[in-house]
């Protein structure tokens, strides 16, 4: 009689439901593991649309969001380079895919920097895009663990405009915030496009009703221009990544 197969050797057993805890652990553990090996400690986590396809000629109005993606990635990991010869450093993340996500990432590497990238496995849109770093390209199966490591090691989130992952990751990033499991001090969130957002989200009704206080609206910052969001950002991210002391 043959040997049965070792169960951490098994594959029906490991996608079985009651190897769930094993794979979600797969999910912490493997990621932890390529962070160390690439001494990942700081990241700048840019979300916005998949949606957004450059090579489109005709989403004029969208096209600029990618734009602005890409030269807001290219410029922040031009300047890590400069901030790493000073000790310090960190690395620009995307969720992996097309879009806002693929100007990210085509951003860093035109900056001939490291960038990660965390996909997760859907039925359409996501696939890992052209710009990852190799080392550094994830994929996903549990949406909560993906978000756990956009945040983990995140000192400043960049929201480009977005559908409903868009919206979730900000509001989510917004809650753990405003509730403290992450310091405020700690994170920094930018919104570009003031006029896009204040049109999507009534900030100013939410206050009004009393579902949201006055200095709510403090956590996150407007940003309309590249070099305006990289002026806002760059001193407060070096101050973050200096002084940061790691929390349970």
């Amino acid at each position: 009689m043959e040997r049965a197969p070792k169960a951490y050797k098994n594959l029906e057993f490991l996608n079985s439901r009651q190897a769930r805890t094993l794979r979600i652990l797969a999910e912490y553990l493997g990621p932890e593991k390529r962070f160390h090996e690439k001494n990942i400690k700081h990241t700048v986590a840019v979300f916005g649309s998949s949606r957004i396809n450059i090579q489109n000629k005709e989403e004029n109005e969208m096209r600029k969001y990618y734009l602005a993606a890409e030269e807001f990635a290219f410029q922040l990991a031009t300047w890590g380079h400069e901030l790493a010869m000073d000790g310090d450093s960190f690395t620009i993340c995307s969720g992996g895919g097309p879009g806002i996500m693929e100007a990210t990432n085509k951003g860093a590497q035109r900056a001939h920097s490291l960038s990660i990238g965390l996909n997760v496995s859907l039925p359409h849109e996501q696939e890992p895009n052209d710009y990852i770093t190799p080392e550094l390209n994830f994929e996903f199966h549990y949406f909560f663990m993906r978000k756990l490591w956009f945040l983990y090691y995140a000192k400043a989130v960049v929201l480009f405009p977005g559908g409903f992952g868009t919206l979730d990751e900000l509001f989510e990033t917004l809650t753990l915030i405003q509730t403290q499991k992450i310091h405020a001090s700690n994170l920094l969130i930018l919104l570009y496009d003031q006029k896009f957002w204040e049109e999507i989200i009534n900030f100013k009704k939410l206050i009004e009703h009393g579902l949201i206080s006055a200095e709510d609206v403090a956590l996150f910052h407007y940003f309309d221009s590249v070099d305006q969001g990289l002026d806002y950002l760059k001193p407060r991210l070096k101050k973050i990544i200096r002084e940061f002391r790691y929390q349970l």
